[in-house]
């Protein structure tokens, strides 16, 4: 069975030539968020900044709608709600009220007014300040950590000079996504992070599709320059990357559309995720090889060449 193709001819699309533009445009990401995020722009959500945490269980299937309108009537100021475990269960958040212990409690008893009787509090919980700086250290490491992972397996699988395209291009993904969030003022929580690792993921798939080629490439076409090569690669993955791509976007649009309030934001990163990973795919991680070129006939080149003899 013949596999998909959406191109039936490689094309010759000038990838390599605009290099230099696609580096430009990356750089500028990174500095437009590393201004936006020293002047305070990232909107921290309840998970960073502290706030009351409330689960609550209703007669029958939760109208989270409905119970979005009456406590964000309440007056309390941020409010998150979110389902979980049976359908009856939800999880209320809302930010973090001036004064001490005595004002968080007077924000509960004001959406236990608003709620009504007909809801049962089964827990309430004061999330501190101190607990969102644990929370933003720990999701900081988290994606340090990832970086890093990735930066490993492509030196092992290929060589260092790979794993430095592929680490720079995580890099600019994760940091684009940030920028993102800090541009519109979308609440940076939680589930922003692990939006962000699916990105790291994502992009670093699409990247080492287009490493193998290239790997493939080095043992085939001994004296074409390299340059020639990155963009005959690049050209010659481009359906695959297409396809997978656009597959993805349509998948997550759906979850962006229909899949509610409470994953918009997080669809959201991941819609965005998809776009700036091929971007960097295509314009960062093969784009640095030409700075760190690696050698010709290094490990498993030569493998990469009978899988490559090898496919029809």
């Amino acid at each position: 069975m013949r596999p998909i193709q959406l191109l039936t001819k490689v094309p010759n699309l000038p990838f390599m030539p605009l290099r230099n533009v696609g580096l430009a445009i990356a750089g500028f990401i990174i500095v437009a968020t590393a201004a936006l995020v020293a002047v305070g722009h990232l909107n921290f959500g309840i998970d960073f900044r502290g706030g009351v945490m409330m689960e609550v269980r209703t007669a029958g299937p939760a109208d989270l709608s409905d119970m979005r309108g009456k406590v964000g009537a309440a007056g309390v100021g941020e409010v998150a709600l979110q389902g979980f475990g049976s359908p009856n269960d939800v999880l209320i958040r809302i930010a973090r009220q001036d004064g001490d212990e005595a004002a968080q409690m007077a924000a509960v008893q004001r959406v236990r007014d608003a709620l009504g009787a007909e809801y049962d509090f089964r827990r309430v919980e004061v999330v501190g300040p101190k607990v969102g700086d644990e929370l933003i250290e720990a999701g900081i490491l988290a994606t340090v950590l990832a970086i890093l992972a990735i930066a490993i397996y492509v030196w092992a699988r290929f060589e260092w000079q790979f794993a430095v395209g592929a680490m720079a291009s995580t890099i600019h993904d994760v940091v684009a996504t940030v920028g993102l969030f800090a541009l519109l003022g979308l609440e940076f929580n939680t589930s922003t992070v692990a939006a962000i690792l699916l990105i790291a993921g994502y992009s670093i798939n699409d990247t080492v599709v287009i490493y193998d080629r290239i790997r493939e490439n080095l043992r085939k076409y001994k004296t074409m320059p390299f340059i020639e090569l990155c963009n005959l690669s690049l050209n010659e993955t481009l359906s695959r990357t297409i396809l997978t791509g656009g597959t993805t976007f349509c998948a997550l649009g759906a979850l962006f559309l229909f899949g509610g309030e409470v994953i918009r934001d997080f669809s959201g990163a991941m819609l965005f995720g998809v776009v700036i990973g091929t971007f960097s795919s295509l314009f960062v991680a093969t784009p640095l090889l030409v700075w760190f070129p690696p050698p010709r006939g290094s490990r498993d080149t030569a493998a990469a060449a009978d899988k490559a003899a090898a496919r029809p």
